[in-house]
């Protein structure tokens, strides 16, 4: 199942590699709190479609304890699913979830009183055309800003997730992301999704340094993160797991110098078995000491 029929069935949101057991921060000094582990639902969307119970049950028993939200089949309501999760250990680190906009304003509220969970992220898909311009960029910009003041104003908090054009289309001379920089609300936080980066001939490591403590979270994916003109038809390559592709997490890590509050571990496709490609991310990240499981 792909990304866009994910989210057709969803509806509304029905309610440099290091060897494994080096310690990343050995000899430059640990960061006052590594980043906490979660990993992103949408890994398993189509084993959750077929046994959402025994799909986070395996998630569990891999040593996660911490998952992100996204959609869930249209016959496992928003109560259901809170169960699902709650029944198996888990907890929710972060949901992604639709903008606060008219009628769908209250599945944010909903949402976050479900899963006992602060951190509302737009999960951004799919592309916006108003990215194509520094005025519809702008005009998105205000749109994650009302966003915001909704979120905080109904205690909660609020980011934005990217994919490849955030890096890769310029507008009035300046990268999307930079736009947004300037423009949306400082209290607006940014899972930004290092594989996409890549993805845009960016520098993963370099964009998080920048981001500094707005990039509160990561998504955490590996593979051969190189552009296709069929990516905007959500036609990916298949990706590896954590450690076992092109990206240099050890500096990514290093970036986020203590700001990042969560890496979260995110798959959208895989050739051979996902729950080992899971745990094979798990123990990479873990015996590497770049993150925290509690």
């Amino acid at each position: 199942m792909d990304r866009r029929d994910f989210l057709q069935l969803s509806g509304l949101g029905l309610l440099g590699a290091m060897t494994p057991g080096t310690d990343l921060f050995s000899g430059i000094g640990q960061p006052a709190k590594k980043a906490r582990l979660s990993v992103q639902l949408y890994t398993v969307r189509d084993q959750i479609a077929k046994d959402p119970a025994g799909t986070l049950k395996r998630i569990a028993d891999i040593g996660f304890k911490h998952v992100e939200t996204a959609f869930w089949p249209p016959n496992v309501s928003l109560q259901q699913a809170a169960k699902y999760i709650k029944d198996a250990g888990l907890s929710v680190s972060s949901s992604h979830i639709e903008l606060p906009i008219g009628e769908k304003a209250h599945i944010m509220l909903n949402t976050a009183r479900a899963y006992n969970c602060k951190k509302m992220i737009w999960h951004g898909w799919p592309e916006d055309p108003r990215y194509s311009s520094l005025a519809g960029t702008k005009a998105l910009a205000a749109i994650y800003n009302e966003a915001y003041k909704f979120a905080h104003g109904n205690g909660l908090e609020f980011g934005l997730h990217n994919h490849w054009w955030e890096y890769r289309n310029k507008v009035g001379g300046k990268f999307v992301y930079e736009v947004l920089m300037e423009e949306v609300n400082p209290g607006i936080f940014f899972e930004i999704d290092t594989y996409w980066v890549k993805v845009a001939g960016q520098d993963p490591a370099a964009i998080v340094a920048k981001w500094g403590k707005r990039a509160k979270m990561l998504h955490i994916k590996d593979g051969p993160a190189r552009w296709s003109d069929q990516l905007p038809k959500d036609i990916v390559e298949p990706m590896t797991p954590v450690g076992q592709g092109t990206q240099n997490f050890p500096a990514i890590v290093k970036a986020a110098n203590g700001n990042t509050e969560w890496m979260v571990v995110e798959m959208d496709k895989v050739n051979g078995d996902v729950f080992e490609a899971l745990k094979e991310s798990y123990d990479y990240l873990v015996k590497n000491k770049m993150v925290q499981v509690a």
